[in-house]
Formats: structure tokens, C-alpha cells, sequence
């Protein structure tokens, strides 16, 4: 049942007489109370927050003197009264409301400061089901709500960030708080609850193990707005969501001007691909364009990986993004700045490797303090117009055992090596995607075609142009391996490979002429396995 408004206009500027202060994070907050005490505003706190306030001198009335009721429940209970929330939502200039006020001795609360039980930080520290639930806000969320829906007169604090902005405002008006600025705190209070409780219902999904709820929640906090999206006519943001997964979101910037939206978005990709190899085994490194791989590979150290990877595609690496599963060094560092780079981005980075980066002002080094984690669960979301596309995200991850071989010759140890290499890049590349590899490294890459032969005769043409340049007699995919992200429907793409020099094919099969695609390789005496999984990325 809606509720009609009365229609009683807002007034631009409030006098506010009392203040209602209940911090988990406590930053800032004796200060703050102190400026608005000198201000000549009443202040009114519960438990911790009362604590802190009166330890530091500073005269405060407890929230149990205001109700004359105590705090019970272990503190579940001490907000939610009438004489607090009477005093949040009475709208001051309506007779009515005044006459219930004063008949139930209800005084007005005219600026609230309120934030959270840190709750994903709760979660996020591996707390019990129990813990994680004692963790659930319940009555600071209600007055924000309280606080933000009646922003005619009352202005809500939510973030200590704003704590100076008030007093600014109350010194610019005489002690007074405008409409605009009590607007302004009311959108981001109840954007705050939203991405609280979308934080509670994505926990809740996780425990339920119950991926696609009927009720779909996500949200993210501001983390800086950007110079423009894919491009300058548009406007873009970056959001960080709270989730603790390595990555460009928890990465440190240590140098360079800020990310653009497709750096960063290009920066993710990247990251994500170095992530797949473990660094125990080897380094590993991705050089990403438009987020699609122009070179992958892997190596004794960080260096031979980053040259093995930038030869597959020596024209794309160009303005490209590095992305490492090791820590950069010295010698790494010294060979990526020889051309113009966006981005490196490392779990680490040695104080010689920064020094060397730090020569090149705008180059972006960013360090996330370990690898992303290529098999965890998780959700991929895109907008479409009117809704939301949600999946788990592509974690699946081969192994050798995992392979069936369909042909009369079985791969050899090398081959199979290189195989898992390549279907592992493939899962980056965008559908359709072809990838030939040899020794650990990409040789050729054909990405996002309407058609897989389109794909794999780009792969083999860019191998030819990387050995032109390089000087080479021929083509690394003579001899090489090749991956597609889906299975052949004709044998004509599977032919097309051969053509390029390709000794063995990994796909996931599954095509209703796969008969037809087996007898091909098995006339052209190449290797053929099937993988039974399927990478398309769109």
C-alpha cells in the first residue's frame, strides 16, 4: 500500500540542535563529535561509541537515557525504539507530526552518523556461520533508512570521509545544513545499504550453495571515476565489489598516471591468463592487446618467458599489457621498457625492477600480492538492455587425464605438453579462437572471428609475419600444436591447420561430423585429442 505526501516543501537550509553518533569504525570520530559539541549541538551515542566520546571529555547522553529503556539482547536491541525513530522520520513543519512528538515526549534528531558491523570484512576473515551472522546490522541500517528517507530535515553521515564536508557546510551557513548536501549524504546512505545487504545476500547464496537465486544482488563502492570509457565521449567509473580475489581491483599502483577503462579492463584479461600457470613450475607471461592475447609463453625465468611471448606478435605487443605469474625483476624489467608499454602488472616487484620502471613516468606498474586463483568459484555478470546475464565463472581446468585421444596417433610427450599450453591460452583468446604453440610459447593467435578457418589462417599469417621479422627460414607453426576453444564443424578448419604445420590438435569435440574431422587427421597422420570442455569467450 503506497503512502501520498503531503506535499509539505523542504526548507533549503536546517538548524540542526541534536546529533545521534553510533560508529563501528571509530576513525575520526572523537574529533568530529568535538566540532559539532563546540557548535553548540547535543550529542546523543550508544555503547562503544558513548565510550569513546566520553572518555575524551566530551558531554554525551546515552541512547538508553533517551528511550529509558536499556540496551538488551547483547546490544541487538537499543536503537529501535520510537523515541529514536519518532525523532528520525517527524517531519517538523506538519502539525500532525509536532503533535505526536510532543504527546509521546519525542525529541528531533537532526544529524545521524552511522556506519556498519563490518561484516564482509567478517566473512572475509573466515568467520564462523554464527560470527558471520552476529555480524548483521540490523539497527544502524534502519537509521539510515529512517535518516535518509526524511533528508528534508534530517542529515545522515555514513562515511567518515564526510566528516569535514559537514562542518564546512555548518560554517557556511551559520550553522546551518543545505538541501543539496542533505540530498547529497541521503543517495550515498541508501546506496550504502544496498551494497550492505547485496554483500549479506551474495554471502548467503555462497553458503546455500545456490549460484543463480531468484533474486539476483551485486553492488560495488566508487573507487575512482575515470578520465572517459571505451571512448572519450563516455563516461566511466571503477567499482570495486569488496571480492578478496587478486587481481586489478586489489592491485597496488606503484607508479605511473591512472588507469584508463581499458587499461583496466585490458589489465584483468592479462592478469587472469598469468594466473593459469603456476609459478612453482615456471614463469609465465601474457602480453594482452584489446583483451585478447598477442603472446603467451613460458620460460627458465621472467625474462625468457617475456621474450618468447613478445616474438609470437612483435607489431601488437606495441602499447600492449604485461602481465606476470612471478615476481619482475631487473632483467625483466630492463627488456619490457625497450618499447612503449601501458601496463606491467606482477605479484611483485624487486626494488631494481621499480627503479628501472620508474625511468618511464607514465608506465603503470601494479603489484597484487599474489596470483589469481584460475579454478575458484565464482559469478561473471554482463548488462544487456532491461537485465543481467549471470554465469559461474570459466574455471575449468584441464589436465592430461582429463583427454581422450581420437586418432590412430596418440600425441607425444611434448605435444601433450604443448597441447594443455594451448587450450589454457585459448580460454583467453576471444571465440573463435585458434592457437598454435610449440615448446611452451604461442606461435600463432587468430582471435574473434565470424569463422574458425578465418581464425586459424589469421593464426598461421601472423606466425608467418613474426618469422619475417625475425629473420626465420619459416613459420614456428611448422611443427607446432594447435588449440581451438570449440570443436570443428568441418574438417576444413582442422585442414587449415595442417596447412600451417600443425603435428597435433586439442579440441573439445563434439561436433556431428566429428567422425568426418577424426578421418582428416588421421589421413594427415597428426594427433588429435578431444577435451570434452569448451572455452568460448565473448
Amino acid at each position: 500500500m503506497s503512502v501520498q505526501s503531503k506535499n509539505i516543501p523542504a526548507p533549503e537550509t536546517v538548524h540542526p540542535r541534536r546529533a545521534l553518533l553510533s560508529v563501528s569504525d571509530k576513525s575520526g570520530i572523537v574529533d568530529f563529535a568535538g566540532k559539532l559539541a563546540q557548535a553548540g549541538i547535543e550529542l546523543i551515542s550508544t555503547g562503544g561509541t558513548s565510550k569513546a566520546l566520553s572518555e575524551a571529555g566530551l558531554p554525551v547522553r546515552d541512547v538508553s537515557e533517551i528511550t529509558g529503556f536499556p540496551e538488551i539482547m547483547d546490544g541487538r536491541v537499543k536503537t529501535l525504539h520510537p523515541a529514536i525513530h519518532g525523532g528520525l522520520l517527524a517531519i517538523r513543519d506538519d502539525a500532525d507530526h509536532r503533535a505526536a512528538m510532543e504527546a509521546h515526549g519525542i525529541g528531533g534528531i537532526d544529524i545521524v552518523v552511522v556506519n556498519l558491523y563490518p561484516f564482509a570484512a567478517t566473512v572475509a576473515s573466515g568467520a564462523t556461520y554464527a560470527d558471520a551472522v552476529e555480524n548483521i546490522d540490523i539497527g544502524g541500517p534502519a537509521m539510515i533508512r529512517a535518516s535518509a528517507k526524511n533528508h528534508a530535515y534530517v542529515t545522515i553521515l555514513t562515511d567518515p570521509a564526510d566528516y569535514d564536508g559537514l562542518i564546512e557546510e555548518l560554517a557556511a551557513n551559520q550553522g546551518g545544513v543545505g538541501l543539496g548536501f542533505r540530498k547529497r549524504m541521503a543517495a550515498k546512505a541508501f546506496a550504502l545499504t544496498a551494497l550492505y545487504d547485496s554483500a549479506i545476500s551474495t554471502w548467503f547464496a555462497g553458503e546455500l550453495a545456490d549460484p543463480l537465486p531468484a533474486i539476483f544482488s551485486t553492488a560495488g563502492r566508487r573507487a575512482e571515476i575515470l578520465r572517459y570509457g571505451e571512448n572519450p565521449h563516455q563516461q566511466a567509473g571503477f567499482y570495486r565489489n569488496g571480492q578478496r580475489r587478486p587481481g586489478v581491483a586489489s592491485a597496488r599502483q606503484l607508479q605511473g598516471k591512472q588507469l584508463s577503462y581499458n587499461n583496466i579492463n585490458d589489465t584483468d584479461a592479462a592478469f587472469e591468463l598469468a594466473s593459469e600457470f603456476d609459478p612453482a613450475t615456471g614463469a609465465a607471461v601474457a602480453i594482452i592487446k584489446h583483451a585478447n592475447p598477442c603472446g603467451v609463453a613460458t620460460g627458465a625465468s621472467v625474462l625468457e618467458a617475456y621474450e618468447r611471448a613478445f616474438a609470437c606478435d612483435t607489431v601488437s605487443a606495441f602499447g600492449g599489457i604485461v602481465a606476470l605469474n612471478q615476481e619482475l625483476d631487473e632483467q625483466a624489467a630492463a627488456e619490457i621498457v625497450k618499447i612503449f608499454t601501458e601496463v606491467i602488472i606482477a605479484p611483485s616487484a624487486s626494488e631494481a625492477a621499480r627503479a628501472i620502471i620508474g625511468e618511464k613516468r607514465n608506465l603503470r606498474l601494479l603489484v597484487t600480492g599474489g596470483l589469481a586463483d584460475p579454478a575458484e568459484p565464482g559469478l561473471a555478470v554482463k548488462s544487456v538492455s532491461g537485465g543481467l546475464l549471470v554465469q559461474s565463472r570459466d574455471n575449468g581446468v584441464l589436465s592430461a587425464d582429463m583427454l581422450k585421444t581420437v586418432t590412430r596417433r596418440a600425441p607425444s610427450a611434448q605435444e601433450l605438453s604443448d597441447l594443455l599450453f594451448a587450450f589454457r591460452v585459448a580460454k583467453h583468446v576471444k571465440s573463435n579462437a585458434i592457437v598454435y604453440a610449440r615448446d611452451g610459447a604461442t606461435v600463432g593467435i587468430g582471435a574473434g572471428q565470424m569463422s574458425r578457418v578465418d581464425s586459424s589462417r589469421i593464426a598461421a599469417r601472423k606466425a608467418q609475419d613474426a618469422a619475417e621479422a625475425a629473420g626465420a627460414e619459416r613459420p614456428a607453426t611448422i611443427g607446432s600444436v594447435v588449440a581451438s576453444d570449440a570443436f570443428f564443424p568441418f574438417a576444413d578448419g582442422l585442414l587449415s591447420a595442417v596447412e600451417a604445420g600443425a603435428t597435433a590438435v586439442i579440441q573439445p569435440g563434439g561436433s556431428m561430423r566429428d567422425d568426418e574431422v577424426i578421418a582428416a587427421a588421421d589421413e594427415a597422420g597428426i594427433a588429435m585429442v578431444f577435451t570434452g570442455m569448451r572455452h568460448f569467450r565473448h
